[in-house]
């Protein structure tokens, strides 16, 4: 297994062959940064955890050198950041015990350009090396550029195979904008409630982040549990903690549909939603 960048990282945490494990991915993961995975996809870990028939892959496709840094990372350089960043992914990896860890170590810019050959081999290559019965991406309406770049990325790619090869269920998932103000019947609602004590050792083990500036232990794990609770105001909670996610299945069905007008449709059904109930009750 070789991807466009020397400084990739390609970790099995278990030992073996890294493509054999690519191949048996049952739950892949494709998102923009170290520590992505576990704040906002960690429903796709837990299902894994500890199972012998599942098997998670997570891929990080940016080299982490852009981020917000204080305290004792103060004045960490991008190159001492990278290096920090890949082996906090690689400890969250073997905490979680994923089937496989890859860091593609792209720039940012690279990602956010249409067409970059290297992003676009290295995402052609792993998605036509496995078959996971669902994939995790960010999501259209996520306001980070990089967040978007990555999950337009790995649309191109998935879209390039042929349908029959094409993963059966793709996910978006809430990071740099929340997906709580979805019409319920588009939220797909995914628990976080199993394995608590892992869910918030995974997001403490990028201390670069937690200590470096950005609280993100306990925000995330306040908002999945604000999500279970606000879901519905007329029955009791379901979950103790609920990440919210998109559909993004009919864009993979069908790749005439523009993410555009997929994106701008879910924001008219909520501008149509609140004109009828203002109308209603006025």
């Amino acid at each position: 297994m070789k991807f466009s960048r020397p400084e990739a990282d390609i970790f099995v945490p278990a030992g073996g062959d890294a493509a054999a494990a690519l191949a048996r991915t049952t739950h892949l993961c494709v998102i923009a940064h170290q520590d992505d995975i576990e704040i906002n996809a960690y429903p796709a870990v837990a299902e894994c955890y500890g199972r012998t028939d599942r098997f998670f892959t997570g891929v990080v496709v940016t080299n982490g050198a852009g981020s917000p840094r204080t305290g004792p990372f103060a004045n960490h350089t991008d190159e001492q950041m990278k290096l920090v960043r890949v082996e906090e992914q690689r400890t969250a990896a073997r905490l979680g015990k994923y089937n496989l860890q890859l860091q593609l170590a792209h720039p940012s810019a690279d990602v956010k350009r249409p067409g970059h050959p290297g992003v676009r081999a290295d995402l052609a290559a792993i998605f036509s090396a496995c078959r996971p019965q669902t994939v995790y991406l960010h999501q259209p309406l996520d306001k980070h550029d990089t967040h978007v770049g990555v999950m337009l990325r790995c649309l191109e790619a998935i879209r390039s195979l042929p349908k029959a090869q094409r993963p059966a269920r793709v996910l978006g998932v809430e990071a740099w904008r929340g997906l709580d103000w979805l019409l319920d019947d588009e939220k797909v609602a995914m628990d976080c409630g199993a394995h608590p004590e892992l869910a918030l050792q995974l997001i403490q083990v990028f201390k670069s982040q937690v200590v470096g500036g950005k609280r993100y232990d306990t925000a995330s794990i306040g908002r999945r549990q604000a999500n279970a609770t606000f879901h519905s105001s007329h029955t009791t909670d379901a979950f103790t903690q609920v990440a919210w996610a998109l559909d993004l299945t009919p864009l993979v069905e069908d790749e005439t549909l523009s993410v555009t007008d997929f994106a701008l449709g879910r924001i008219e059904r909520l501008r149509a939603d609140t004109a009828t109930r203002l109308s209603k009750l006025t």
